[in-house]
């Protein structure tokens, strides 16, 4: 029997060219797809994540305090107002009436924007002419109220605007509106331009004074200009005085008796047979601890004593609205006003708080006005991270608060981020 043959390894196959550059190639394109991948996974992992989105749900504008029946006077016309919320009622339908001495407020407010005045400066000093000597008397010749002057005389702008303001000298206007625009008739170019620029459509002066019935206006227009006047810190200081002291004339008493009592701060009165008792009185009340600027103006008034029943409107006006007004307190320190959202967080959110509390004086019916502006938000972000800013607006008040994140905002995680 014969033994059996080793077995013999087959034929080692020897690769070709072309195969090890193939396999070369495949080798290579691993490698670089792996780079790829790799850089992929680092660039992901690197980059900035999206940025949070903040949504606001700002409460809805409330309905306002209610207001109180007002007593409105039964003849003439009526109109109050609260400067700082920006509440403005009048009494009804208005038409022009001869006003009287509320016409002096222009005078007044013309004269200071064309000779500013600092508070307390006696300003730049007038010469009393012959011309404003005989005005004096005709005007007293005609029952109008004057102060005594004399020709020589050197009065301070203020002087002037305090006898015009306080004692309702005619003589005084004229004599102001001489020095300020050469004549009778430029100066009362300058109060209607005036007028028409503060949109006081109603109105139309004839005079500087008011002695003439073409010098005529609405309650209404005679508060706004009182509104703006009162703005103005020397006619405020001038119209608050109980009395002045002038040269010749010594020390006159303020028409508005009411003035530096119970509040009372100004600011006008005015009377002729064709306009009746007219008055702009102007006070402070308290309201839940505030001092509040509260202005009323009446027309027409008559009776016994024109003047002193325009005054009692006045207050009975002042006082009822003061009672209508409110503090309110809108938004409170910490109130969720919004959310903040992340893609990475899915369902959950942080709560959007205010950082303080919003506290507004209201008039009757008023509504504030909100508005809010948005900043980004970077992550991670730790509690009481600054988002944004809510205003909320009512006449001339404006009060803000901070947005804030409530809680702390993590960033995305390691999957989070190289699946996105």
């Amino acid at each position: 029997m014969s033994s059996p043959r080793p077995l013999s390894r087959p034929p080692r196959r020897r690769r070709s060219a072309r195969q090890r550059i193939r396999r070369r190639r495949l080798a290579a394109g691993g490698a670089l797809l792996g780079v790829v991948l790799l850089g992929l996974g680092m660039s992901r992992l690197t980059a900035a994540p999206p940025r949070p989105t903040v949504r606001l749900d700002l409460p809805a504008p409330a309905a306002g305090v209610a207001a109180a029946a007002l007593p409105w006077p039964a003849t003439g016309q009526a109109a109050v107002a609260v400067p700082s919320t920006g509440f403005f009622l009048t009494s009804g339908p208005e038409r022009p009436v001869p006003v009287a001495s509320l016409t002096k407020i222009m005078t007044a407010l013309v004269v200071l924007h064309d000779h500013p005045l600092q508070p307390g400066r006696a300003g730049p000093l007038v010469t009393i002419t012959p011309t404003d000597v005989a005005d004096a008397a005709r005007l007293e010749a005609q029952n109008a109220t004057v102060l005594p002057i004399q020709v020589g005389e050197r009065l301070s702008e203020r002087q002037l605007l305090a006898g015009l303001l306080v004692r309702s000298a005619n003589d005084f206007a004229d004599a102001l509106a001489r020095w300020d625009a050469g004549s009778l008739a430029a100066f009362v170019a300058r109060m209607n331009r005036t007028a028409r620029t503060l949109g006081l459509r109603q109105t139309t002066y004839a005079d500087p004074s008011g002695v003439s019935d073409r010098s005529r206006s609405t309650a209404a227009d005679q508060l706004r200009l009182a509104e703006i006047a009162m703005a103005n810190p020397v006619f405020a200081q001038l119209v608050a005085q109980p009395s002045v002291v002038e040269p010749l004339a010594g020390q006159v008493a303020n028409y508005i008796s009411a003035v530096g009592h119970d509040g009372v701060v100004g600011v006008k009165s005015g009377f002729t047979q064709a306009a009746m008792g007219c008055l702009v009185l102007a006070a402070r009340r308290p309201v839940e601890g505030r001092s509040v600027l509260v202005l009323a103006a009446v027309t027409g008034q008559g009776g016994f004593n024109p003047l002193g029943l325009a005054q009692q409107v006045d207050l009975r006006l002042v006082d009822r609205l003061a009672q209508s007004l409110r503090v309110v307190t809108l938004v409170r320190r910490g109130t969720v006003l919004g959310t903040v959202r992340a893609p990475w967080l899915g369902t959950l959110s942080a709560p959007v708080v205010a950082d303080r509390s919003l506290t507004l004086l209201v008039g009757p019916g008023q509504s504030p006005r909100w508005s809010s502006a948005l900043q980004p938000l970077r992550v991670p972000s730790r509690p009481g991270s600054l988002v944004g800013q809510v205003t909320v607006r009512i006449g001339e008040q404006r009060v803000e608060t901070p947005l804030v994140t409530a809680r702390a905002l993590p960033p995305p995680g390691l999957w989070w981020l190289l699946a996105h």
